[in-house]
């Protein structure tokens, strides 16, 4: 089973994109975030005809999230418990016995900004929300774009960038209050390399051919699901793509449902 992950920055400007990559990759669950796109013009049709079912929520411009499955989706929900629900940062669906949480978290704007501190309280209400809603013991996987460096090689400057919203000890601590409810990273459990990263920003000049990136998409899964990883990697081919997203899918595999003994 391959599930994916993917910002895809406009998923009607990128479609093109992420059609061609679904087509040559052939996840099993594609999760994509930042839509910005309303529900009433989300692009379902050329998904379902490429074979997937969708489940998705939006709004016009900003956030969104979606996921499209090859099987059947269950148990579909969207945001938090508390409110602010947030529907367009949260999608839970299961496929094939797992739970899969794909989430958009705040960006945060700047530090000692209410956005900073907004993103440090959803973290904090994920947690409530896993913990009313799941055991470690499940079968879950939490996927999506994190909003958050965990380490000093998940950024091309540590020690230049210490302080930004997606690489500071407050953010890293609040991610890791979540990650500490029963999450192994499953890209870290491959790949301890440094340089490997989802996202190099516009604004820098030729971001991506120097990897001036960060690693801000993870895929966490639970010792039950983690177990089972064959594979953790990211496909930077899409960020090659013209007029790309700024982000690229990251990807895990693994040997499921589990044989029966």
């Amino acid at each position: 089973m391959k599930i994916a992950s993917f910002n895809v920055n406009s998923l009607r400007a990128r479609l093109q994109i992420v059609l061609q990559w679904l087509a040559e990759a052939k996840p099993d669950v594609l999760c994509v975030q930042e839509t910005k796109v309303q529900d009433k013009d989300f692009p379902a049709e050329p998904f379902m005809r490429a074979g997937y079912n969708c489940a998705f929520k939006g709004q016009k411009s900003y956030n969104g999230v979606g996921v499209f499955s090859r099987t059947k989706l269950e148990n579909v929900r969207f945001g938090l418990d508390t409110e602010p629900q947030d529907p367009a940062r949260l999608v839970a669906v299961k496929v094939r016995g797992i739970m899969i949480i794909n989430t958009y978290v705040p960006q945060g704007f700047e530090p000692e900004s209410d956005k900073f501190r907004y993103k440090l309280e959803w973290f904090a209400r994920l947690r409530d929300y896993l913990e009313g809603q799941y055991k470690p013991s499940d079968p879950v996987l939490w996927t999506g774009d994190m909003n958050v460096a965990p380490e000093a090689a998940d950024v091309y400057d540590p020690e230049g960038l210490l302080g930004s919203v997606c690489f500071c000890p407050e953010v890293q601590a609040a991610f890791g209050k979540v990650g500490n409810w029963g999450f192994v990273d499953l890209f870290r459990k491959h790949c301890k390399e440094n340089g490997r990263y989802t996202f190099w920003d516009y604004r820098l000049p030729n971001a991506f051919k120097r990897n001036l990136g960060w690693r801000l998409d993870h895929m966490m899964a639970t010792e039950t699901v983690a177990r089972r990883c064959t594979a953790c990697y990211i496909d930077t081919a899409p960020r090659m793509a013209p007029k790309p997203s700024d982000h690229t899918p990251i990807v895990a595999e693994f040997d499921w449902p589990p044989r029966q003994k």
